[in-house]
C-alpha cells in the first residue's frame, strides 16, 4: 500500500497551482476542494462521493491527532453542526493540498498553523488507503 500512498501524494501535488474554482473537478477546468480529492483519488481507481460533507464519511475515522497522519489522510474541516464543508488531502511532514478559496488555487498547507481558521475548524481524518496498523477507532468529532 505504501507505492499507492506515495501516488496520490505526486497527483495530489502535481495539482498545485491549479485555479480554485467552485464546482471544479479537473485541472484544465479548475478545482474545488471535494472536487479535487475526487480527482487524485479517482486518477488511482478509487471512488469518491463528490462533496466535501459525504467525503467526511468515506473511510476509517482515525483519531484526529497530527502523529497519527499518514500520506493519502483525507482532512476535514468546518464548523458547527453542519459537518464537513473543506476537505484536504495530508502529503507528509505535517502538510496538506487543498483547493483553498482564500488563496483561489490548490495549496500546500501547514496542519500546525494553529492561528489558522481552517486549522482550528479541523474535524477529523478520515483513511482512504488502509494497511495493516491502521487505527479503526473512531476519530471524528462530528
Amino acid at each position: 500500500m505504501h507505492s499507492l500512498r506515495d501516488s496520490l501524494v505526486a497527483v495530489a501535488r502535481a495539482q498545485v497551482g491549479t485555479r480554485y474554482v467552485l464546482g471544479g473537478t479537473s485541472p484544465e477546468h479548475g478545482f474545488d476542494c471535494s472536487g479535487l480529492v475526487r480527482y487524485v483519488m479517482s486518477s488511482l481507481d478509487v471512488h469518491m462521493p463528490r462533496t466535501a460533507c459525504l467525503q467526511a464519511t468515506t473511510g476509517v475515522a482515525v483519531l484526529r491527532d497530527a502523529s497519527r497522519l499518514r500520506p493519502g489522510d483525507l482532512l476535514t474541516f468546518g464548523k458547527g453542526a453542519r459537518g464537513a464543508s473543506h476537505v484536504g488531502i495530508y502529503i507528509g511532514g505535517g502538510r496538506y493540498v487543498h483547493a483553498s478559496t482564500g488563496a483561489g488555487r490548490v495549496i500546500v498547507s501547514d496542519i500546525g498553523v494553529k492561528e489558522s481558521s481552517l486549522v482550528r475548524s479541523w474535524r477529523g481524518v478520515r483513511r482512504i488507503v488502509a494497511g495493516q496498523a491502521d487505527s479503526t477507532r473512531k476519530g471524528d468529532d462530528s
